[in-house]
């Protein structure tokens, strides 16, 4: 008689209590009935390589990787996708059959499909897209939105030498501006995105004028605690279309639970239910 390995994904971060993949996971496990587990792993950055090495022999999948563990998983994979190493981290690892470790990034996947699902109206060539932030999640869009073909991103981040140092890895689409004129360049923005972490609960505010947002302009933010940011909330009143961070989460998540499990999940009202329980 043959036993057939009960398939095992996770996340590992450092620390891991506060992720919600774990939720994410079950609910699709749940509801299309597999018999998989997802569990949060709390590793240290000096065990990192030992225990994703060994991972695959313990009959895991695959996993999702966190803070601070982006980087260096990049080292530890025998193959990164181009989208990875275009934005230099990865969050997804699929252990393949032959023992082998592939290293993806689904950030700006996620990014772009929630934006699509969020604004359907939104046309990345009707005019320049505003970032605020340079930070780790800034890559992911970036990347995904000059794939997408938006013509100009006007980046602005509290220390210019980062927002530099992206200009310099991404080339002349991107216009960096100091963050004080952060309020000026909002009024171009066809698109504006909030990558920072400033307006999420337990974090300073996000001090930014603006009364300079355009009617016609769609707003995201990438926090989702809370869900409705007061850079959302604003956007709503002005009138434009508003699209919150919490769909970024769950469509980022759609490749790998694909990718481990056999089946593509799909992002709807209970996934959202089932995320906000």
């Amino acid at each position: 008689m043959t036993m057939t390995k009960i398939p095992l994904a996770g996340v590992i971060g450092c620390p891991i209590a506060q992720s919600k993949s774990p939720q994410l996971h079950r609910h699709w496990l749940q509801q299309h009935g597999i018999a998989g587990h997802y569990i949060p792993m709390h590793v240290e950055p000096e065990d990192l390589a030992g225990a994703i090495r060994m991972m695959p022999k313990m009959g895991f999948v695959g996993a999702n990787v966190t803070i601070p563990h982006k980087e260096a998983v990049m080292d530890i994979a025998d193959q990164v996708t181009d989208r990875a190493k275009v934005i230099g981290a990865a969050n997804t690892l699929i252990f393949r059959e032959d023992g082998s470790i592939l290293a993806d990034n689904t950030d700006g996947y996620g990014f772009i499909t929630n934006l699509h699902q969020g604004a359907p109206n939104w046309d990345p060539q009707s005019g320049p897209a505003v970032v605020l932030g340079a930070g780790g999640a800034c890559r992911a869009v970036v990347a995904s939105l000059l794939e997408a073909g938006v013509p100009e991103i006007l980046l602005t981040n509290r220390t210019r030498e980062r927002a530099e140092q992206l200009r310099s890895e991404f080339g002349d689409r991107i216009r960096v501006e100091d963050w004080i004129q952060a309020g000026n360049i909002i009024e171009e923005g066809a698109l504006v995105v909030n990558t920072t972490s400033l307006g999420m609960t337990g974090k300073p505010r996000l001090r930014v004028p603006l009364d300079g947002l355009r009617q016609d302009a769609v707003v995201t933010d990438l926090i989702y605690a809370p869900l409705k940011t007061e850079l959302l909330s604003y956007a709503e009143e002005v009138g434009c279309t508003v699209v919150d961070g919490l769909g970024m989460l769950l469509h980022q998540a759609v490749p790998g639970f694909e990718r481990w499990f056999g089946v593509r999940p799909e992002v709807d009202a209970d996934t959202r239910a089932a995320l906000l329980a």
